[in-house]
């Protein structure tokens, strides 16, 4: 997301960024034809999902041809009464016991070693045994090989062990479809501790190094498939600790509560552990196993602690355990007020999400987009981050301190985003040099990757930047303050630029910043080229990265940030919430420095709301002709999809840049933020229009929702004031907002930005908890229709299990916006091509029924968000949190070329070549040596997609925000 800049002179080129997503990246078609078939040949993955009346079925169609298929039809049928109740991903129907499907418009066309999934609901009675074939297009398909079944059986999640003690790993295995089990290997994150080729499969690890541990067993069969077992955390203490059984406790006021005790190693004589209130809540008292004594012969068997609540009081204490020559365990214990059966959930959930060994959290305690390695989405790599996941940490940290009263943490939060995700003057210690009247250097947008690089072109006008006199006024700095977006947080790549560092290579360890998508609307996560923001020509080519992306006669080292505005925007949101919610405490004073920040934030994030070039808004055509603004005619008042800000790395070279971004998407707006900063007191910027600018933001926001609301009530994508990203000309009859021209997929089109039911669910969360705050009609006009449409959409099956929209898509176009008469919008639609049971976005949705139905009342909303809550806590719940498996037939890109110029030629930090043969796992050689590599192999040789289980940090964060939403809403 960085441009190149000509030394001396402020130019800038900004090409389309993808911000932080949990999103499943796949390709769509919408060919019909049926291939003959005599050319097919596929395997057919076959699951169920059963409550004994009835059952979901979920079907996997791999293409094991070398040949496209255009257009399919899957038959098979059941021996016993099972009767077809509605399905999707494609056209079912059902003759007698023979069933029928026909591919949905999305999904016809199967590439060669790629697959696809369609499903559906039946009932039965008696037996319901599996189809014995599947047919498509008239050929008979062979049964895909299943993959072994692993579990790491030792050691148990959450153990501690003494350092130099042996941690045993022991691990079952079975394999399927008459293979055997060749090896079992174990391994400690991504590192191998060793293998063993017979059963009973273990492993003996002697030499693991103090902290966090994520061990992992992964079993091979004969017939060359593979399987990772669920992480098991432990931790390896420097000596002989005491070891609770968690680290999180929730006592109802009256009641009692338990939590067990152990030692981490045998000891030599008997060990006296005593238990005791240290600080917090005096209501809780232990009142059992205050003293416990451990022997030689029983130190390894739990003995309890008992935490008794009084009748009144509420929050949190904290509990320490403590034995001569031991290190102590720590246990917080909260009293719930009442029954806060969710409540408890909340704190059962955040104590798995914050155990060290559970491996969600950096040493540093950044979190991880997730805890598994393997996983390419945005981030193109687990142990990435992103701002979102430290705005994520916020609000959990938020939902935290109202059920506890501990405020520590949510600053605590604070401060490592602040000391890692916010670049120091040193990371951007060219500010001073930037020319508000001349901010960038124009340079087009181009459509796809191989196009760049761009030309710089001096000869189109760019518009004043109204706001930077102000903001250096208010704050006393030319800094800016707000999170860059992508963060290295292991330094995988190896370029070593962690904060106040630039390019220090492999051996640098801790968080380093760095960037990815640059290259036009079309480039994909496969696509990219991983960059420096702090490009020092020590890796890349002659010009480090940057003739990548655009074309000038000489280049200068250079630093470069990019702002994710709605993650920014979802700081602010945690930082309203945790003062309000302080303040409910009598406890203000605690967050008020924080909150403080958080306001300076939400003033820098104004940059978020003017088009990239600060060109005039609205009919804004041809790069020449559209006028430079002059001031706040340059703003659209929508938060859109970035703001950046560069400069050289040379003090003495005189040049910075600032642009905004032309494209604003539905799913990126935060009404609750911008009524926060522009409505509530304690995050009223302190810059001259901050608060202004904020009050008109929120009124546009919520006309720009009813302008994108479709006939059904879903939200559609959104609009620019560059239309293809270079001031092009729009087609014609395109409609109109404000003068901004409508886009269905703002910003990036693989895939189409605005197909993932998760930002409708993101989006309109906000727009809920607004309208909870404030009653707001307009908000409320918006949810009305919006939730209406979900709830038609959504399916609870009687065993708690559930099915939620998951890719969208859509026709037509809204009607061009008249303030003063909206138009119906009966010329836009939104079609559900398929479902998911995400819980990620479940959670997201289920809060937003949540605050819908606290202010409305609407009883389906809130039953509905009962149960996907309920079914999600009752279904899909494992040692590191609730997560479900998924089929990543996107993987097959693997192999993708990225696209790389013939005249360009460098490497990568690991060494990886840089040049026109590159791919994306080329130069990222890395992912040869994690653990569930051999799934992608076996899947790029023909094999069936993979399923992964994921335990993102957002989508934790966001399920245990969700309960404790409910639990002070609805409960």
């Amino acid at each position: 997301m960085d441009p190149s800049r000509r030394r001396r002179r402020a130019r800038r080129l900004w090409t389309a960024v993808v911000a932080a997503l949990a999103l499943p990246f796949a390709m769509l078609s919408t060919s019909t034809t049926p291939a003959q078939a005599a050319g097919v040949q596929c395997s057919v993955d076959y699951k169920t999902n059963d409550w004994g009346s009835g059952f979901t079925a979920d079907l996997t169609l791999t293409n094991r041809g070398s040949d496209a298929i255009n257009g399919w039809r899957l038959t098979y049928s059941y021996a016993g009464n099972q009767k077809l109740s509605n399905g999707w991903n494609g056209s079912w129907s059902q003759s007698g016991q023979q069933i029928t499907v026909n591919n949905a418009a999305h999904n016809a066309t199967i590439a060669a070693g790629a697959a696809v999934s369609t499903g559906a609901q039946f009932t039965y009675s008696g037996t319901n045994a599996a189809p014995a074939s599947f047919s498509v297009n008239g050929t008979v398909c062979v049964g895909a090989h299943q993959p072994p079944i692993t579990v790491l059986t030792s050691p148990t999640a959450g153990a501690v062990y003494t350092q130099g003690d042996p941690v045993p790993l022991a691990a079952t295995a079975a394999a399927a479809d008459n293979a055997t089990i060749s090896k079992v290997e174990f391994y400690d994150d991504t590192t191998l501790l060793g293998t063993d080729t017979s059963a009973p499969y273990s492993l003996s690890a002697s030499g693991l190094s103090v902290g966090s541990h994520s061990l992992v067993a992964k079993a091979y069969d004969s017939l060359g498939a593979s399987a990772s077992s669920t992480p098991v955390g432990v931790t390896v203490a420097s000596g002989p600790a005491v070891v609770a059984s968690a680290s999180q406790l929730a006592v109802q006021q009256g009641k009692t509560g338990t939590y067990s005790l152990k030692l981490s190693t045998q000891p030599s004589a008997n060990v006296t552990v005593t238990t005791a209130r240290t600080t917090g809540n005096t209501g809780l008292t232990v009142t059992g196993g205050a003293s416990l004594t451990f022997t030689p012969s029983n130190w390894n068997t739990a003995q309890n602690v008992t935490i008794t609540a009084n009748a009144s009081g509420t929050g949190a204490a904290t509990f320490e355990s403590t034995a001569t020559g031991h290190a102590k365990a720590t246990v917080t214990a909260t009293e719930l007020a009442g029954a806060k059966a969710y409540d408890a959930r909340f704190l059962d959930l955040y104590g798995k999400i914050t155990n060290p060994a559970n491996g969600y959290f950096s040493p540093e305690g950044i979190p991880y987009h997730s805890v598994e390695t393997l996983i390419v989405e945005a981030p193109d790599q687990g142990h990435e981050t992103t701002s979102e996941a430290y705005s994520y940490l916020l609000w959990l940290q938020a939902v935290y301190g109202k059920i506890t009263g501990d405020w520590s943490k949510f600053n605590g939060a604070w401060g490592i985003m602040e000391k890692y995700m916010i670049p120091t003057h040193t990371d951007q210690p060219t500010n001073s040099f930037y020319n508000a009247s001349k901010p960038a250097t124009y340079a087009p947008e181009l459509d796809t990757p191989n196009e760049y690089p761009a030309k710089l072109d001096t000869g189109v006008s760019v518009g004043s930047d109204p706001i930077a006199g102000e903001l250096k006024s208010a704050y006393g700095t030319d800094d800016v303050y707000g999170m860059h977006w992508l963060q290295d947080v292991d330094n995988t790549y190896g370029y070593g630029n962690s904060p106040g560092k630039c390019e220090a290579g492999p051996t640098d360890t801790g968080p380093s910043y760095i960037n990815t998508f640059q290259r036009g609307a079309q480039e994909s996560v496969w696509e990219t080229v991983p960059q420096p923001t702090c490009d020092a020509f020590k890796y890349g080519g002659k010009n480090g990265y940057l003739d990548l992306f655009t074309g000038d006669s000489s280049y200068a080292k250079q630093w470069k940030f990019t702002d994710a505005p709605d993650a920014d925007a979802r700081a602010v949101q945690a930082a309203y919430w945790a003062d309000v919610w302080a303040k409910a405490q009598g406890k203000g004073a605690d967050v008020s420095t924080t909150v403080g920040k958080a306001a300076k934030m939400g003033d820098y994030l104004r940059y978020a709301m003017y088009d990239k070039y600060f060109k005039k808004v609205g009919n804004c055509v041809g790069p020449t002709a559209c006028p430079a603004g002059t001031g706040k005619d340059a703003s659209h008042y929508l938060l859109s999809w970035y703001y950046a800000w560069g400069g050289a790395t040379d003090t003495s070279a005189g040049w910075a840049w600032r642009i905004g971004s032309s494209h604003t998407h539905g799913g990126y707006q935060n009404p609750l933020a911008a009524y926060a900063l522009s409505s509530y007191a304690d995050l009223k910027p302190k810059s001259a229009t901050g608060q202004a600018d904020w009050a008109k933001s929120l009124g546009r926001q919520l006309e720009f929702y009813r302008w994108l609301q479709s006939d059904e009530g879903a939200i559609a994508g959104g609009a620019t004031n560059s239309w293809a990203g270079r001031y092009a000309t729009p087609p014609a009859g395109t409609s109109t907002f404000y003068g901004m021209y409508y886009d269905q997929q703002p910003v990036y089109h693989d895939p189409p930005s605005n197909q993932w039911f998760g930002f409708q669910a993101w989006s309109m969360e906000r727009v809920a908890e607004y309208y909870q705050q404030t009653g707001n009609t307009q908000a409320k006009a918006v949810l009305d229709k919006w939730v209406k449409w979900a709830l038609s959409k959504t399916t609870i099956n009687p065993d708690g299990t559930f099915q939620i929209p998951s890719t969208l898509q859509w026709s037509g176009q809204p009607d061009t916006w008249n303030a003063t008469s909206p138009g119906a919008n009966t010329g836009l639609h939104v079609t559900v091509a398929d479902y998911t049971n995400d819980v990620g976005v479940a959670a997201a949705y289920a809060k937003t029924l949540t605050y819908y139905a606290a202010k409305s009342g609407d009883a389906q909303a809130k039953s509905t968000a009962k149960a996907l809550l309920d079914g999600m806590w009752n279904n899909n719940q494992d040692a590191l949190g609730i997560a479900v498996p998924e089929t990543r037939t996107d993987y097959s890109r693997f192999n993708d070329s990225v696209y790389v110029p013939s005249s360009f030629s460098g490497k990568m930090p690991g060494g990886e070549a840089i040049n026109s043969s590159s791919t994306f796992s080329s130069i990222r050689s890395f992912y040869k040596n994690d653990p569930a590599w051999s799934k992608i192999e076996a899947y790029l040789a023909g094999g069936a997609a993979p399923v992964f289980t994921y335990h993102r940090f957002w989508a934790q964060a966001d399920i245990a925000m969700a309960m404790g939403a409910y639990a002070e809403l609805l409960e």
